[in-house]
């Protein structure tokens, strides 16, 4: 496999007046009766000098190769002259911006989630990204599609499919970054491709299962809220009991702490407002 190997040209400006100048010789040459001369020079000029004349702008490279041999990448922008014989090939530095579309996959669990990525990329290695795959865009897209899929059968949605998971798509969402840019970096380093951030741009449970799943998860933070507000309620049972006890307010039979105890639940707990009821006789009767 070909490494990149960076080489320099010399300016295509002294090139440049050359061809001026050849031109100006042959047309002086067909001016003066020596059509022979002026022949020679003219194709001297247009197939040795002017071919090899090449523009590099900013952010970009030229790939050169002489009778299928790789001779070297000229990444310093501005005007050169090289080989005429050399093929020279245009390979973009820039940073590239890619929008995954939106896959339709499993989750660890076997959940069918939607997940979408944004990868940003750009060419490292112009060498392998010309000469390594047949043609490194698609190479791209394809080996990106694949790593969001591995991704998505890695992990489970969410905490409640699986709550022994460390990391989950919904939670982790840096640490999920994270992984997918190294995997993406492991797979298009065979094309001299770099990927400077990868990031999960859309994330969602399959349409057939949305509802059921939204209805789960409702279900679950009704429970957790139950939790909360039972272990609260507890609390201040405890608490009024001992504060009685210490300060000898009243008496009570476990009987009477049991009852005590019911309505204070049940006013703690309740998720409506509490009409109270007035005992006009005792407990016992």
């Amino acid at each position: 496999m070909n490494n990149e190997k960076i080489t320099t040209a010399p300016s295509g400006y002294l090139a440049f007046v050359l061809v001026l100048v050849l031109i100006a010789v042959a047309a002086l040459c067909f001016y003066g009766q020596y059509p022979v001369a002026g022949v020679i020079i003219t194709i001297v000029n247009f197939v040795f000098i002017l071919p090899g004349l090449a523009i590099v702008n900013p952010n970009e490279s030229k790939v050169l190769t002489l009778f299928g041999k790789y001779q070297g990448t000229v990444k310093q922008d501005g005007f050169f002259w090289v080989n005429p014989f050399t093929v020279k090939r245009k390979v973009s530095l820039k940073a590239y911006n890619l929008n995954g579309q939106q896959l339709k996959v499993n989750d660890s669990v076997g959940n069918p989630i939607e997940i979408a990525a944004v990868i940003v990329w750009q060419v490292k290695d112009t060498a392998k990204a010309v000469f390594a795959v047949e043609n490194y865009l698609q190479y791209v897209n394809i080996q990106s599609e694949a790593a969001v899929r591995h991704l998505a059968n890695s992990f489970p949605y969410d905490h409640i499919e699986d709550e022994n998971a460390s990391i989950t798509l919904r939670g982790g969402a840096e640490q999920v970054s994270m992984i997918l840019e190294k995997e993406l970096n492991e797979r298009l380093e065979r094309a001299g491709i770099e990927v400077l951030e990868a990031r999960i741009s859309h994330l969602a449970y399959a349409p057939e299962i949305a509802h059921a799943m939204l209805q789960r998860q409702q279900a679950a933070a009704i429970i957790s809220a139950r939790r909360l507000i039972v272990e609260g309620a507890v609390g201040m049972v405890e608490m009024a009991l001992n504060k009685m006890e210490e300060k000898n307010i009243i008496e009570l039979d476990e009987e009477r702490k049991a009852a005590m105890v019911s309505n204070l639940l049940v006013v703690l707990c309740g998720d409506r407002s509490v009409n109270p009821v007035v005992n006009a006789g005792t407990l016992y009767h």
